[in-house]
């Protein structure tokens, strides 16, 4: 279907603005883009959820987390990673989303500051991300938890960080992950990633300058810790909900991994959002149905771990 109303009129305005993408741009610009976006199309609070900064142990030292309830919240946990092309996004860029899913599951979502490129280079935002993730399971008593009803998530980069840490022997036992508009395959070209290069939010150039500040030079892209698609056996990795967009340069990946998943006999649900675009799920304010689509996901959330 043609792109939603208010995704067409965003991307026009990211095309006249600063935000708008040309030449790779500095550190230091993608990281105020984001967070300036974030502070003028956030979702805004979200009725009735509480919201508790932690500082967790991690491989670099003291990290950041915040913990998301409502009232009378699920014993069930998320621990939730950020998109922003591993150098970008924090804590605040999504806090908006992070309130909202934690509104629409029922859940305790735990965001997770992990370190960023190219101060931190790969692998340190997965190895963050662990230990977050034991540290929620090591924890679960006093979180009010169930460790049995334990999942991973993220969106973007954050979604592929949370494929990958589903695949890792290390992660404790899993029972979902929710992946919204993951990059999932950095080492190969597809549809998607052709038509949508460029004009819809996540240019190509942004996201080959980002992966060089995360991964330096000439790394590896078939590592699955990168690419958790390429991954050789997906089997007994926990159930899936996989959520793309339409007019996503990774919505074919994304795809691709669902049916690698069913493949290897995973439970993956997987949803395309006509006429959206990457990040919509933080974009309610300026594209409509986005609060719906957010209440779809959380509720999805909610079933896969009651």
């Amino acid at each position: 279907m043609p792109l939603q109303t208010g995704a067409e009129r965003f991307l026009r305005m990211l095309a006249v603005s600063d935000q708008a993408s040309g030449p790779p741009r500095s550190v230091a610009d993608r990281r105020r883009m984001l967070a300036g976006l974030a502070e003028r199309i956030d979702h805004g609070p979200a009725a009735a959820v509480e919201a508790r900064d932690l500082i967790l142990p991690g491989p670099g030292g003291r990290m950041r987390a915040r913990l998301y309830a409502r009232p009378h919240a699920s014993p069930a946990g998320l621990v939730y990673l950020h998109g922003g092309g591993w150098v970008a996004g924090g804590l605040d860029t999504h806090d908006g989303l992070c309130r909202r899913l934690a509104a629409s599951s029922g859940v305790k979502l735990l965001a997770v500051d992990y370190r960023l490129a190219p101060e931190h280079p790969f692998p340190a935002a997965l190895e963050d991300a662990l230990a977050a993730l034991r540290w929620t399971a090591e924890h679960a008593a006093e979180l009010g938890l169930d460790v049995r009803r334990l999942a991973i998530g993220g969106d973007s980069v954050g979604g592929g960080l949370a494929a990958a840490i589903a695949q890792d022997p290390a992660a404790p036992a899993l029972a979902l992950q929710v992946l919204l508009c993951p990059i999932l395959d950095l080492a190969n070209e597809t549809p998607s990633r052709r038509a949508y290069a460029q004009g819809y939010f996540l240019e190509r150039a942004t996201l080959a300058a980002d992966l060089r500040d995360y991964c330096g030079e000439a790394p590896d892209l078939r590592d699955p810790r990168l690419s958790p698609l390429l991954a050789n056996d997906l089997s007994g990795l926990p159930r899936a909900l996989i959520h793309m967009a339409e007019y996503d340069p990774f919505r074919d990946e994304a795809a691709a991994y669902g049916r690698r998943l069913a493949e290897a006999g995973i439970g993956a649900s997987v949803t395309c959002w006509p006429g959206m675009i990457h990040y919509f799920y933080c974009l309610a304010r300026v594209i409509g149905g986005v609060d719906e689509v957010l209440d779809t996901i959380g509720a999805d959330i909610a079933e896969a771990l009651a």
